[in-house]
């Protein structure tokens, strides 16, 4: 046998090998399941006293939006919604890793961690859902609530 033949050999059988051997170690090994990297993390739900459509009284009302994540990510375009389909969208804003903001109904200067929506009236029901969506209008996270999971505080824990 010459070298040649030897070493085509020797390829053919490592090719065979490696097709073989690719199904049972990547069988040993489940795809992964994709975690979501930005949640809605809170819900607060604004008063309902005679001032609730003062802009103090609607900035109580709020939605925080956390990162999970080391990376930050671009919220750009994203959206956040109620189930009436008030709708506000993010524009040139960036969640750095491991940070949460807070989405205020009313009026108000944005930071990196409060955005205004610049709303006159309160928005979220008591029993309501939030939907974050991603720019290409993909669900990344939604959470539900309604008057019976509110806690003392006026936070909710939420249902997915």
């Amino acid at each position: 046998m010459t070298a040649r033949r030897l070493a085509a050999t020797v390829a053919a059988a490592g090719a065979l090998v490696g097709t073989v051997a690719l199904p049972a170690s990547a069988a040993g090994h489940a795809p992964r399941a994709h975690r979501q990297d930005v949640v809605i993390s809170n819900v607060h739900l604004g008063s309902e006293g005679r001032d609730h459509r003062a802009n103090r009284a609607v900035n109580q009302e709020w939605v925080a939006i956390t990162n999970t994540s080391r990376q930050n990510v671009n919220l750009s375009g994203w959206t956040l919604s109620d189930r009436h389909g008030h709708t506000y969208t993010f524009r040139h804003f960036r969640l750095n890793g491991h940070a949460t903001v807070r989405v205020h109904t009313g009026v108000g200067r944005d930071t990196r961690t409060d955005l205004f929506q610049d709303r006159h009236n309160q928005i979220w029901d008591r029993r309501d859902s939030a939907t974050l969506r991603n720019e290409r209008r993909h669900l990344v996270d939604t959470k539900s609530w309604n008057t019976n999971l509110r806690d003392d505080r006026g936070h909710h824990s939420g249902r997915r």
